[in-house]
């Protein structure tokens, strides 16, 4: 990855990355980078993303992804500037909505949990990438939108089954099919993002979550988190076989006797992923 552990300094941009990475003891905080176009997404973009989330989770020490954006917006979506001369030719195309699904895949799947502090416009492909977090603290005023159909496009990034999720069938097709605009004091009232904020406090509220979830073991928030999101596609007995296997691998660990140790005692626990 690039760059070393940091403090709360300025991100590290030594080459004028599209994701700059900041590491802060536990946490990694990625930003994406494009200010100018209000951190739009570009295959650049995409594919620096997929390092840097691969990199996190490999990182044994790394406990918890915030993702937030540079500058007054998270991520306004597609570059459609860049689009104006027509669409890319097939190979491109392929590889740019090949990379959009890995970055989002990724958010969803790694066993470190992320959260997107929304700090402004999350649109269409910015609001995808937030949704596949797993947890989304939001600026107030930010506004928020899918706007794929209303622009004779299509959504991505696995919305279609994370947005659901969030808020249920019937009002994930209305925000869908209608693309209408939405605040982030709205999302949080449909359950589309978890915490609504003053803008100028959406990435220490991140900060202060991330820091909670550090705490926690690692091994049992993977297991978690491998399991809760998609258990809507199970059945119910085999969602119970998999919570008994992750159980299993768990019992024994050090983690858990240290967890078991730390509540006899009276103390707060030190887990260590081991």
């Amino acid at each position: 990855m690039s760059g070393g552990a940091a403090g709360r300094g300025r991100p590290v941009n030594p080459n004028g990355e599209e994701v700059l990475r900041q590491r802060a003891g536990p946490l990694v905080e990625l930003t994406l980078h494009r200010p100018d176009r209000l951190n739009a997404v570009s295959l650049s973009l995409y594919e620096r993303l997929i390092e840097e989330l691969a990199a996190a989770d490999a990182e044994p020490e790394v406990r918890c992804v915030i993702l937030t954006g540079a500058g007054r917006a998270f991520c306004a979506g597609a570059d459609l500037k860049a689009h104006a001369a027509g669409p890319p030719e097939a190979d491109e195309r392929a590889r740019y909505i090949d990379a959009a699904q890995e970055a989002n895949r990724l958010l969803q799947s790694i066993g470190t949990p992320v959260i997107s502090a929304v700090n402004g416009a999350a649109v269409g492909a910015g609001l995808e990438l937030a949704l596949s977090s797993d947890f989304m603290i939001v600026a107030e005023d930010a506004k928020l939108r899918l706007p794929e159909v209303a622009l004779g496009t299509f959504i991505g990034g696995g919305v279609a089954y994370t947005l659901a999720e969030r808020i249920g069938v019937a009002k994930a097709r209305e925000l869908i099919y209608f693309g209408d605009f939405f605040s982030g004091a709205e999302a949080v009232e449909m359950g589309v993002a978890n915490r609504a904020v003053p803008a100028s406090d959406v990435l220490e509220t991140a900060r202060t979550w991330a820091h909670r979830l550090s705490e926690r073991a690692p091994r049992s928030l993977a297991a978690a988190k491998h399991l809760i999101g998609p258990a809507a596609d199970r059945s119910r007995a085999e969602v119970m076989d998999r919570e008994r296997d992750a159980l299993d691998q768990i019992f024994g660990t050090e983690d858990w006797a240290e967890g078991i140790a730390a509540h006899r005692e009276g103390r707060p626990p030190r887990f260590t992923g081991r």
